[in-house]
């Protein structure tokens, strides 16, 4: 069966878990009354992302939940209930040995139907990595899960796909900060301010190179490489002190963007899914012609994995 698929954009709040749920509640409503099946929102939404770099164990503690029977992800199945969507949404969870984890949720009206840990975690030195993938099924449809990060590892796309994904849901709270990349770097905080006044000049921060243009360069080939829909989803506004340009989008199988939010504003963006374009893909055909046996023991190799990703070390995420 064919499938239709929001992606949202919202303006969160650093810790207003009651606000953000809030948001979440409201476009979720509005995806569903358009005939959304599911709506996805960006990494930690509920929580708030980009503050936590400056939290210590004991307050990233206090921010993290128990995952499904903490108070947000039990609030996030009743959304879901009341509305009649299924929604994903990320948020700070923590376990009963206290580890941390960068998690991503699925739920609808039954509860709990999938949980992601961020496999390459580096907000805060306290966040554990996550340990496996994750696919669920979705009405006939296999769903994956990427954070972030996870998707720049074009590893972990394909094996994502490799074990049955047909979509991937991508959260993320990316663009707009500083990289030895030309051209990368942060938007002024006056521009988002000013932008009922001077849209125009926000836009064209937000369109080149320092967003959407970098965006441009790898998401849509994740998407066509492969041969899959990809569900990417990111902020718009402030998050914490730290400007985000938003553009979540839906890519098809072939690498085209078939919908995507361009207001300066909170939104929605929503498109259907054919399972026809699965097979007519290229992606389809490479998967089918690949010859592992030819680098199986390459891709196997132990490599230094020590080093880390800090929190704006000039790396792109």
């Amino acid at each position: 069966m064919d499938l239709k698929i929001a992606s949202a954009q919202f303006e969160n709040k650093s810790g207003d878990k009651v606000f953000n749920l809030s948001m979440i509640d409201e476009l979720s409503k509005k995806a569903a009354e358009d005939g959304a099946d599911i709506i996805a929102f960006h990494e930690c939404s509920i929580t708030g992302y980009s503050f936590a770099r400056n939290l210590d164990k004991e307050q990233m503690l206090a921010l993290s939940e128990l995952v499904p029977e903490g108070p947000s992800v039990q609030r996030l199945i009743q959304i879901a209930k009341k509305n009649n969507i299924t929604i994903l949404a990320g948020l700070f969870e923590k376990d009963k040995e206290d580890q941390i984890f960068k998690s991503y949720v699925c739920v609808d009206a039954d509860g709990l139907q999938a949980n992601y840990h961020k496999l390459h975690p580096f907000i805060n030195p306290n966040i554990k990595p996550g340990s496996g993938y994750c696919v669920f099924d979705y009405k006939g449809w296999k769903c994956g899960i990427l954070i972030c990060y996870d998707n720049n590892i074009v590893e972990n796309v394909r094996a994502t796909c490799l074990l049955g994904a047909e979509i991937i849901f991508m959260p993320h709270v990316t663009m707009c900060t500083p990289s030895t990349r030309p051209g990368a770097g942060f938007v002024a905080p006056e521009l988002w301010l000013n932008r009922k006044k001077d849209p125009t000049s926000l836009r064209l921060e937000f369109d080149g190179l320092k967003g959407r243009q970098w965006l441009m360069k790898w998401l849509p080939a994740r998407a066509y490489d492969n041969g899959i829909y990809v569900v990417f989803s990111n902020p718009i506004g402030m998050d914490d002190d730290q400007l985000k340009n938003g553009c979540s989008m839906i890519i098809d199988p072939f690498g085209d963007i078939i919908a995507e939010c361009r207001k300066l504003d909170n939104d929605l963006a929503i498109a259907d899914l054919s399972r026809e374009k699965l097979k007519l893909a290229g992606g389809y055909r490479y998967r089918n012609a690949r010859r592992p046996a030819i680098y199986r023991d390459i891709l196997g190799q132990e490599h230094d994995g020590t080093q880390k990703v800090a929190w704006l070390d000039n790396q792109d995420k």
